[in-house]
């Protein structure tokens, strides 16, 4: 119930800012059959992340430590902020191992029509990100939690 929450509120999150854009600028290019299911998958692994971060830990602090740990990079170096073409090379590999990655490159795509891999691989991928995450984090609870 918590994860289901959590994908909601994730999912607002994002929807929030396209409304007030609505208002200040002409979205009419933007393929929102693309859009609002790469907000979706966003945000589903977004959580899975985080409950995997959740049940890996003994303590809430140490979860709230351990996440800034994969969110904040995970920022600069998803080709958000800037393209991963101009990262160091060192860091390019880095990368492509961050569902975030997969994600920013849908929505670029959906609004710029400039992807850096096919839209069906970057949707594959982030999917793929989803169910072992989900994966791993049911292992977590059943190894900690049901045993």
């Amino acid at each position: 119930a918590k994860t289901a929450g959590a994908m909601l509120f994730g999912s607002a999150n994002a929807i929030v800012p396209i409304a007030l854009a609505l208002f200040l600028t002409d979205l009419s290019a933007i393929s929102w059959v693309t859009v609002l299911p790469a907000i979706i998958l966003i945000a589903i692994v977004s959580t899975f992340l985080g409950l995997f971060i959740a049940v890996s830990v003994s303590e809430v602090f140490e979860a709230q430590t351990f996440s800034n740990f994969f969110r904040f990079p995970m920022i600069f170096l998803c080709g958000l902020f800037f393209p991963i073409d101009s990262l160091p090379i060192v860091l390019r590999p880095l990368s492509y191992i961050l569902p975030l990655t997969y994600g920013v490159d849908i929505l670029r795509g959906a609004i710029t029509g400039m992807n850096m891999m096919p839209l069906g691989l970057d949707f594959l991928i982030i999917t793929c990100f989803c169910m072992i995450l989900f994966y791993v984090s049911l292992r977590n609870i059943n190894r900690k939690w049901i045993t």
